[in-house]
């Protein structure tokens, strides 16, 4: 019998940003008047693109490993990703001055593995596939006694998660609407966890490519359905969502919308023109829903988080 995933409090997220506040950057909330006439709403930007690692995953990251025993801490922290879950959990185990261990595809982006190399992080590479990343991950787990960090799956990372929104309605405390993408679901579930808690009348709502639309999916039928082989520029949502974070999303979350490639890339470049901001095609997903759904928001007071900020930039989507 599976044990029920610990879903976390909004307490839980409150002693969470009690930890970290001296770790991570209460990032910015930014506004812009053209995009505000363009969509009729007033929106609001939470900028996590400016947050340590240049994404959203440091809070998380930071709080998992603050929240290791001494005994476990020594041993040091494990992962399998190929992008800012293992810069920030590098980053953060260099915090507390602790090992970093990375199971990464040999296919990652190498912009991505000398950045998490950068932040002390020893990487092992592997084949591209979930069960060859798992079969390495746990092949360091036994070689060092690290203590894996799920990316999304833990409860401590989606307590961190939850601190962006916790901030974002603390500072802009007359949102009706927040928009937060969504892969795996870390991010979403704190996120919604949190501004329920603060403000029970928001409306939260998920935002997805049509892509890798699986998270959409598994909310329309009420059962996870994984995502298969999903092709989309926004590359840091390509997972698909856990029991833990299916559960949170299920109880917290209005609806998951979604919007087509040329939508993500148009917002991703209005959003480099007008704001003059670096904001990576994840972050630009739930952009492109406010953009592709005025009436769903004109009038409103619509939080965006922005999660992240790291582009290839040899390799970016615009073009005329």
């Amino acid at each position: 019998m599976t044990e029920t995933p610990t879903i976390p409090s909004f307490k839980d997220i409150q002693i969470a940003h009690a930890r970290i506040s001296g770790q991570v950057h209460r990032t910015p909330v930014l506004r812009s008047s053209g995009i505000n006439e363009m969509t009729g709403a007033q929106a609001f930007f939470k900028c996590e693109n400016f947050q340590k690692v240049g994404a959203f995953k440091y809070r998380g990251a930071v709080n998992a490993v603050l929240s290791l025993t001494d005994d476990q801490a020594a041993h040091g922290v494990a992962t399998h990703s190929s992008g800012n879950h293992a810069a920030a959990l590098a980053l953060a185990a260099r915090s507390r001055n602790i090992k970093c261990y990375v199971a990464m595809p040999e296919t990652a982006p190498r912009s991505k593995a000398e950045a998490v190399k950068h932040y002390g992080a020893e990487i092992t590479f592997c084949k591209p596939t979930l069960q060859s990343r798992e079969e390495t991950l746990n092949w360091i787990v036994q070689q060092t006694g690290a203590s894996f960090i799920h990316p999304y799956d833990n409860f401590n990372v989606i307590c961190g998660q939850g601190t962006a929104a916790k901030e974002f309605l603390e500072d802009e405390a007359g949102l009706d609407i927040l928009l937060v993408p969504v892969g795996g679901g870390g991010l979403l579930s704190g996120s919604a966890i949190a501004a329920k808690a603060m403000k029970p009348g928001i409306r939260v709502y998920g935002c997805e490519p049509l892509n890798a639309d699986d998270a959409c999916r598994s909310f329309q039928s009420g059962k996870i359905i994984p995502s298969l082989n999903p092709k989309t520029v926004a590359d840091g949502l390509l997972t698909s969502l856990s029991e833990r974070t299916f559960s949170i999303i299920m109880k917290n979350v209005e609806n998951i919308l979604t919007v087509p490639e040329s939508s993500i890339i148009s917002a991703m470049r209005l959003i480099w023109q007008r704001m003059k901001i670096i904001i990576e095609p994840s972050s630009a997903v739930p952009v492109a829903v406010m953009l592709d759904n005025r009436e769903k928001f004109e009038g409103k007071s619509v939080g965006i988080i922005l999660s992240g900020g790291n582009c290839d930039l040899s390799n970016l989507p615009f073009h005329e």
